[in-house]
């Protein structure tokens, strides 16, 4: 299982209509609101990097409203 964390930066006011869409991306762990630099924390585990990746890219990314993602992939357990 391969695991990361990634941290989102989105228009003011929309962090609540995001994380309920990302809630219904399969693999998704957790999400929730942070204060400071960013808006949103998000868990992830995947079977495979390339699984990952795909989460990253093509389903949390493409969410409307989402000006920025760094994506924190575990290297140790």
């Amino acid at each position: 299982m391969t695991e990361a964390y990634v941290l989102i930066n989105c228009e003011l006011g929309h962090e609540n209509e995001i994380i309920a869409e990302i809630k219904k991306i399969e693999g998704i762990v957790n999400v929730f609101g942070v204060y400071g630099v960013y808006d949103i924390m998000v868990k992830i585990k995947a079977e495979s990097i390339e699984k990952l990746k795909d989460i990253v890219t093509t389903r949390i990314r493409k969410i409307e409203k989402i000006k920025s993602t760094l994506t924190l992939i575990e290297i140790t357990k």
